[in-house]
C-alpha cells in the first residue's frame, strides 16, 4: 500500500495582503494525516484567472488530490470557479441541482443575480453539499473547490473526507530535549542519514529553558522505532538523558 498524495491552493488577494489568515492549510493537513492522505504542497495565490488556471493544471496533473479554498462566493472577484473550469476545457453555467439548492435556502425573492452565481458549476462535476451556508462547492477531475471561509471549509471537508481512498499513515514520535540547536545539528544529521526511510525534523523551542523537539516521522512503524532510539542514544552521548516523549498511538 502507498500513500495518496493531495496539494492545496489558497486563493485570494486578502490572504496574501495580509488582511485575512490562512486556517484552511492546517485543517486539511491535519484531516488528510489522519486518513492516509500525505500533503505534500500549499500555495497561496492571487484572485488571477490565468494564475488559477496555470496552478490548478500544474497541481491536479503532480498529486492524487488537490483542494481550493476561496474565490465561490457571489461577487465580482469569486473567480476560482470559471477558472477551474477553463483549466478542464469544460464549459460552466447554472446547473439545476445547485440552484434547488439555493432555492430552498434562501426566501422567496432573495437570490438575486449575485446569489445565483453560486450555482454555476462546471460541465461533469459532481457537488461538494454545504451544510453551513448551503452553497455548494463541486470536484472535478480531482480537484474539489471549496469555500474560504473557514467554518465552512471545514465542514465541506467534513463531507470530502469519507470519499477519499487513504494509504498508509504517518506515524510521529516527538522527543523535547534541553539541548539547542547548535549543539544537536551535526549528530542529528548523521542520525537522519543513517535511517533515511525515517523524517527526521528538529523544532527549538525558548519558553521554560532552551531546547529542542525532535520529530521523527514514518509509515513503517519499526523503522521509526530504530530511529527513535538513535535519536536516545545520540542524546545519552551528548550528555542528557532527560528526555520527554510523545510516542504515536
Amino acid at each position: 500500500m502507498t500513500q495518496p498524495t493531495a496539494a492545496m491552493i489558497v486563493i485570494g488577494d486578502e490572504v496574501l495582503s495580509g488582511r485575512t489568515r490562512d486556517a484552511n492549510s492546517w485543517v486539511l493537513a491535519k484531516d488528510l494525516t489522519a486518513i492516509g492522505v500525505a500533503l505534500r504542497e500549499a500555495r497561496v495565490i492571487a484572485d488571477d484567472h490565468a494564475q488559477i488556471v496555470a496552478t490548478v493544471r500544474e497541481l491536479s496533473g503532480k498529486y492524487d488530490h488537490v483542494f481550493t479554498s476561496g474565490g465561490i462566493g457571489p461577487t465580482h472577484d469569486d473567480i476560482t470557479a470559471d477558472a477551474v473550469a477553463d483549466a478542464f476545457g469544460a464549459p460552466i453555467d447554472i446547473r439545476p441541482d445547485a440552484r434547488a439548492i439555493l432555492e430552498a435556502y434562501y426566501e422567496l425573492g432573495a437570490l438575486n443575480d449575485a446569489r445565483l452565481r453560486m450555482a454555476r458549476i462546471p460541465d461533469g462535476a459532481s457537488l461538494i453539499l454545504n451544510p453551513v451556508s448551503q452553497a455548494p462547492g463541486f470536484k472535478l477531475g480531482n480537484v474539489h473547490v471549496m469555500a474560504g471561509v473557514p467554518a465552512i471549509f471545514a465542514a465541506m471537508l467534513a463531507s470530502v473526507t469519507p470519499t477519499l481512498q487513504g494509504g498508509l499513515m504517518t506515524l510521529s514520535h516527538a522527543i523535547r530535549v534541553a539541548l539547542p540547536e547548535g549543539e544537536l545539528a551535526a549528530p542529528l544529521g548523521a542520525v537522519a542519514a543513517a535511517h533515511p526511510g525515517v523524517g527526521i525534523g528538529s523544532y527549538p523551542f525558548y519558553r521554560g529553558g532552551l531546547g529542542s523537539t525532535l520529530v521523527a516521522r514514518s509509515t513503517d512503524r519499526a523503522a521509526l522505532a530504530v530511529a527513535v532510539q538513535a535519536i536516545r542514544d545520540m542524546c545519552a552521548v551528548l550528555g542528557t538523558t532527560d528526555l520527554q516523549e510523545t510516542p504515536p498511538d
